[in-house]
């Protein structure tokens, strides 16, 4: 009877201490994104960390191994966001066209609400922002799955067109694309009607043109 009763105590504590766990996990991750949101990557550091949420450096190792892992965390959560933005499109667009609109526009949505961190991140050339940021290498549309969306798009539009071509065109897309959103962020106060139309006039102009190869 004793065992169980013991069994049964022990879950709630477990749980309660999981919860407490990721709870300073995500304390770790928002006071990281907020230093590199006003510093950069480069200028982040445990110690950064530490007198930002008033903790001791060493508490902080007992929940990331070294502020590498603190920045590759934050780098997949900000690519899985951009991810899951452009795989909500519409399943009701029938047009190609219309879905590739749809998908930069939500990218360019998703993109200008974390502003700093996607410039601090596609401007670092550490080895843990290259690996989440490339597109450019040779059989990237089969390995970055924002890119395969992308790609899949284009050969509706091209049906004919050879995969080597559309990746290509998938690549220089999303390089113009990163152009554009950078130009946005750092031009930050043209106004919402400016960027509006800029954005629009970017997707329904700019890419479709270019996705056709005209």
């Amino acid at each position: 009877m004793n065992s169980v009763h013991e069994s049964s105590d022990t879950m709630p504590n477990k749980r309660r201490r999981e919860q407490e766990k990721s709870e300073m996990r995500e304390l770790i991750l928002t006071a990281a994104s907020e230093i590199i949101a006003v510093e950069g990557f480069d200028k982040l550091s445990i110690r950064k960390i530490g007198n930002k949420i008033e903790y001791s450096p060493s508490i902080i190792y007992n929940y990331f191994e070294d502020k590498d892992a603190i920045v590759n965390n934050l780098m997949q959560r900000a690519y899985q966001k951009i991810v899951s933005a452009i795989s909500s499109i519409n399943t009701n667009i029938d047009s190609p066209e219309d879905k590739l609109k749809e998908m930069t526009k939500k990218y360019i949505e998703e993109v200008l609400k974390m502003p700093y961190e996607f410039m601090s991140a596609q401007l670092n050339k550490s080895p843990q922002a290259i690996k989440h940021t490339s597109s450019l290498y040779k059989g990237a549309s089969k390995s970055n799955i924002a890119l395969s969306f992308l790609f899949d798009c284009l050969k509706e539009i091209n049906k004919d067109m050879d995969d080597s071509k559309v990746e290509l065109t998938s690549q220089i897309i999303v390089a113009s694309t990163l152009g554009f959103v950078i130009k946005l962020i750092i031009e930050k106060d043209i106004g919402d009607e400016q960027r509006k139309s800029l954005t629009d006039y970017f997707c329904n102009e700019v890419i479709i043109r270019m996705a056709k190869g005209e």
